[in-house]
């Protein structure tokens, strides 16, 4: 094979050198609005707001309209709150999928004069720390250096005073009868961290019942269930439910397949037999475009407990919706991995709500537990201990695990420059060809099922979209490789027997949800996909599929929630907006047998200790 960089034929998408700023430029912005926006750290739709909130109210002063910009600009970015002391640390975001970034130099204004100015402003409430006006109406809030949006700010306010009033407003089940029942359900060991955090999920009205990949959470939620019924008076009214529509259809083929192999009673088992999950849209009644929801603080919605899987994805918005919907006596049980990465909405909750579990466990409303014993790796594996260091941001212990390296352990260490030539090319390669063969021999042998195995051997991880490290890229070469190789001959459309294809919109009618992963096979001469499920593929035509793409290559945003055999993770660069730490930790922990990193010992150190840049108020509001 070449050792020479490989550039796939013509432009990809994404791929540009410079990225068209035309669409972010507020024209007819000036002074410092202008400035910033200029270099690169606010687009034209965060401008805007701040001027119309300003001709609205009467505000001109530019320090004050900055502020508001930042803030809208902090809401796209997923925090709920902006720092102005922190602004010096911000980057241009045009760069943000395409590779390293540097600071840029801005004349920010003193920070005493800025706050003052804010203070005075008719745009503005100031809160006294630690006091909260909450009839106060306006469209900016401060508390110290922090500027809320009004929405925002009331969404913050609402799930904290909502979890603390739930606290007390939970009937509480004999404690003698709980020990018993997970007596029966965790024999054996009494230190069992499942049936430990159980007890917690069964003594709170809210609880979080956290744990890194293959730590048994959904185990312990099909125990959690079967527990609860058989506490309950007749058979309780659960739903469970999931930011997604593929995390959905998880959670319920993970709860009914546990039925078979847990110590349940017959009544239990035909209980979990017929869970079903939906997505949290769904349970809530919220349609896409709507502001209204069919559940809301007026008409609750009827279940005794709720539970909510992969609650790491779900944004501040939606969680204020679902406990304005709960019943006053109702449980909610969150589950999901604090460390990794947030919702693509805004704010951090599931990580808000566990803050204090490695903070000194300070009291808060909710009950928080944690699995720590992981059951996916190998015990003792390198997986398991890189992964823990990831989340203790033991940046030098993770560097010197990798190159110790393992046999569930590779790392690929090349300076960032040539993480696209050369060597790495030729490994990575060898991987997907690998695997797309097994794939396209299954498809054409008519064979669903080992088709599906062999698409989830490997999954190539970009934390990138654009770039010459981004999904776009390594996409279109996995798909020449196929095409070079295998004998592969494509259609007009680019799609062929043994295409690993992903589906990115939910169709409820056709039965799949975004983020499905399948094999296009041919049936009676017509192309089908063949979509992964517990029970067995799902067949669907493939011209019924809206939205449907290749799968060669993937985000590592799309990969949460899902698991391969084989992980190989590109880096993103040192200095990158993307090379987080719950990014790194999210790829990393994507692996069941083998991971390999392929980048600069640099790179990894600065994700490792780079955590998520998200600001919120929520753990400080729910600590006071």
């Amino acid at each position: 094979m070449s050792t020479q960089p490989e550039t796939p034929p013509g432009p990809l998408p994404g791929d540009e050198a410079e990225v068209d700023r035309s669409a972010t430029v507020a024209r007819t912005a000036t002074g410092l609005l202008r400035e910033v926006n200029d270099l690169g750290l606010l687009q034209a739709a965060d401008v805007h707001v701040a001027r119309r909130l300003g001709a609205v109210t009467g505000e001109r002063d530019e320090s004050v309209l900055l502020a508001v910009a930042l803030a809208v600009r902090a809401v796209r970015h997923g925090s709920v709150v902006l720092r102005l002391s922190a602004v010096d640390q911000l980057v241009p975001e045009d760069v943000d999928d395409s590779g390293a970034v540097q600071a840029v130099a801005v004349p920010w204004p003193d920070l005493q004069e800025w706050l003052a100015a804010l203070r005075r402003s008719p745009l503005t409430v100031e809160h006294p720390p630690g006091v909260v006006d909450e009839d106060a109406r306006a469209p900016v809030h401060l508390v110290g250096d922090g500027v809320w949006l009004d929405r925002y700010w009331r969404q913050e306010l609402a799930v904290a005073r909502d979890l603390r009033e739930r606290s007390g407003s939970v009937a509480s089940f004999d404690p003698a009868a709980v020990a018993a029942v997970l007596d029966r359900l965790w024999p054996g060991d009494p230190a069992d961290d499942q049936r430990a955090a159980a007890a917690v999920c069964l003594s709170h009205g809210v609880s979080v019942l956290a744990g890194g990949p293959g730590t048994g959470k959904t185990t312990t939620v099909a125990r959690l269930l079967a527990a609860v019924h058989a506490l309950s008076d007749g058979a309780p009214r659960v739903a469970l439910a999931a930011p997604t529509g593929k995390a959905a259809a998880r959670l319920t083929e993970a709860v009914v397949s546990a039925a078979d192999t847990g110590p349940f009673h017959d009544d239990e088992r035909r209980f979990l037999q017929s869970a079903s999950a939906s997505t949290l849209h769904r349970l809530l009644g919220i349609r896409p475009g709507s502001v209204r929801a069919r559940f809301d603080a007026e008409h609750r919605l009827p279940h005794d407990v709720v539970i909510v899987d992969e609650a790491s994805m779900v944004g501040l918005g939606v969680m204020a919706r679902l406990l304005a919907a709960l019943r006053p006596g109702a449980r909610l049980v969150l589950v999901g991995d604090p460390q990794q990465l947030a919702s693509v909405e805004v704010g951090n909750v599931l990580a808000d709500l566990t803050a204090d579990l490695a903070a000194g466990g300070r009291g808060t409303p909710h009950g928080v537990s944690a699995l720590t014993r992981t059951h996916r790796f190998a015990a003792g594996g390198g997986i398991a201990a890189i992964a823990q260091a990831v989340r203790d941001a033991r940046s030098e212990e993770v560097v010197e695990r990798l190159r110790a390296g393992g046999p569930d352990v590779e790392f690929l260490e090349v300076p960032d420059a040539e993480l696209v030539a050369g060597a790495v090319l030729d490994v990575v390669r060898a991987d997907v060809v690998e695997r797309s063969r097994a794939v396209v021999e299954a498809a054409r042998a008519g064979d669903a099922e080992a088709a599906l195995v062999a698409l989830d051997t490997h999954r190539l991880l970009c934390a990138h979209r654009r770039g010459a490290r981004g999904v776009s890229h390594w996409a279109a070469l996995a798909h020449r490789w196929a095409v070079e190789e295998l004998g592969v001959v494509p259609r007009a459309d680019g799609r062929y027997v043994g295409l690993p294809v992903i589906v990115t919109a939910n169709d409820a009618g056709v039965g799949v949800f975004n983020g499905d992963t399948g094999v296009v096979l041919e049936e009676d001469g017509t192309l089908v996909a063949a979509i992964a499920r517990g029970d067995g593929p799902l067949r669907v035509p493939l011209a019924r599929l809206a939205a449907v793409e290749p799968v060669h290559a993937m985000t590592v945003h799309r990969s949460q929630g899902s698991q391969f055999e084989t992980v190989t993770v590109l880096a993103a660069p040192e200095n990158s907006p993307l090379a987080t730490r719950e990014m790194f930790y999210t790829a990393l922990t994507r692996a069941k047998s083998r991971v390999r990193v392929v980048g600069s010992a640099q790179a990894v150190a600065a994700a490792v200790n780079r955590p998520l840049a998200r600001a919120t108020g929520l753990a400080e509001r729910l600590r006071g």
